[in-house]
């Protein structure tokens, strides 16, 4: 393979890669801070707006542990006792994501509402 075919065959990889890469690496990103406190998140409605890569820190104020639960966004995280995790959602349509404390389920609710 001389030269010019070897750069042919280079640009053509990464075009490839870029078609299959550039929906993620051009969603727009964002962090959202949700809290458990007295079992419930606050704030428990989030606005975001529709094709965003959104990153979600929830951190449990309170002793005891809470699972954050939503069935819409597919996701399950159990956040132990005055710890924080990161779970990661989107980019998503327009629409509303409910989400619930698996423990508390009367007061740990919310909403995720994409604008």
């Amino acid at each position: 393979m001389n030269a010019t075919s070897l750069k042919v065959a280079i640009i053509i990889v990464h075009l490839i890669l870029f078609s299959f890469c550039s929906p993620y690496l051009l969603a727009k990103k964002m962090t959202i801070h949700i809290e458990i406190i007295n079992h419930f998140f606050v704030p428990d409605n989030i606005k975001i707006p529709a094709d965003t890569k959104v990153r979600i820190i929830i951190h449990n104020r309170d002793k005891t542990p809470e699972e954050f639960e939503s069935y819409e966004l597919n996701r399950e995280k159990i956040i132990m006792g005055e710890k924080k995790v990161k779970i990661f959602i989107g980019p998503l349509p327009l629409g509303k994501y409910p989400f619930f404390g698996e423990f508390n389920q009367k007061t740990a609710k919310g909403v995720i509402i994409v604008k």
